[in-house]
């Protein structure tokens, strides 16, 4: 084992879009295990668009990262040595150590995995929390009914693909929005979608109009911006929208120029009674054995795809990380920081 690990922390705070100064490789001893301590070697690292959020100092539902602080992050990892009784050295987990090779853990937090019931790093994805948000934000608060028109933002994303294969399950028509148009071809040839817009087609509004002949009865927001106001008008009444992610507001340092639109918002709230429904993953923890019965099912019997973005090295997570937040990866983003 090698007497050196290696950690990426917060250099600085962002201002606006992240800059790879804003994220520090640092190197440090491989700690020693103490009484009730694990001593875990990272062997995948989740990147996810909510760690931007992480990064500020704005008041949110989760703690900042402190700046000189690790990265937070999941991660599949190895038992190395184990001074705790229910894990043993060669063990795999799943554990939030973070961006950084080793680390220490007292088992609390951790979960096992199997690897034989499927590839350890899909529990940081389609078996995981994105494929968790998916299930659980479009079923408990999407509810999609057959016959409905599901749209969904990020189509190809790890939330996203799953949504819309989940809503075709369910018997819906799916429609993605996806940026390029190798992601809209493989979203609608590889994943069945009915249909997939791209979001930067000059005309995007009338390609979604088009694409949804009776309108939109779940709208999954993934990204917020300019793309909701373009979906806004398209709503049914008694459309949900269950909101995830607003990636494209995520590195705004104010709020963007022209007339006040909250009142119209809520005309549409109103008039249309829409439900509009924000939520965290962990807010349905309790879900969690029904979604892993499920999509492990699903995947078996090859009705749900998923797509893995692999980069090559720790010390390349901060640039991955940053074309994550520009939509450069295509499917779950994952580093593999050993083998």
């Amino acid at each position: 084992m090698p007497d050196t690990a290696r950690r990426i922390v917060l250099a600085s705070r962002p201002v606006g879009e992240p800059k790879p100064s804003d994220l520090r490789l640092e190197e440090f001893a491989v700690p020693q295990p103490g009484a009730g301590q694990i001593l875990l070697r990272t062997k995948w690292l989740s990147l996810d668009p909510y760690m931007r959020g992480r990064m500020s100092d704005a008041q949110s539902y989760a703690k900042s990262v402190d700046v000189g602080g690790v990265m937070e992050g999941g991660v599949v990892a190895e038992v190395v040595a184990s001074n705790v009784g229910d894990f043993r050295p060669g063990d795999i987990v799943l554990a939030p150590s973070g961006w950084q090779t080793h680390s220490l853990s007292d088992g609390k937090g951790l979960r096992k995995l199997d690897p034989r019931g499927a590839p350890v790093q899909t529990a940081l994805g389609i078996l995981g929390m994105p494929g968790l948000t998916a299930y659980t934000g479009l079923l408990d608060i999407g509810q999609p009914k057959a016959g409905e028109t599901v749209v969904v933002a990020a189509a190809s994303g790890a939330v996203g693909s799953a949504v819309g294969q989940i809503a075709k399950l369910k018997g819906a028509r799916a429609v993605g929005i996806a940026g390029g148009a190798d992601k809209c071809k493989y979203v609608r040839e590889e994943l069945g979608f009915d249909d997939c817009v791209d979001h930067r087609a000059a005309d995007v509004g009338d390609r979604i109009k088009a694409a949804c002949p009776k309108g939109i009865d779940v709208y999954f927001e993934n990204v917020g911006g300019p793309l909701f106001e373009t979906v806004l008008p398209l709503l049914n009444t008694f459309a949900r929208v269950p909101v995830c992610g607003l990636i494209a507001q995520y590195n705004m340092t104010a709020l963007p120029e022209g007339p006040n639109k909250v009142p119209q918002l809520f005309r549409n709230v109103l008039t249309k009674r829409l439900s509009i429904r924000g939520f965290i993953v962990f807010d349905f923890h309790d879900r969690f054995d029904a979604f892993e019965r499920d999509m492990s099912q699903w995947i078996k019997d090859k009705k749900v795809k998923y797509r893995e973005d692999v980069v090559e090295g720790l010390e390349n997570a901060p640039q991955a990380f940053i074309g994550l937040l520009k939509g450069k990866n295509f499917g779950k983003l994952l580093v593999r920081v050993s083998p």
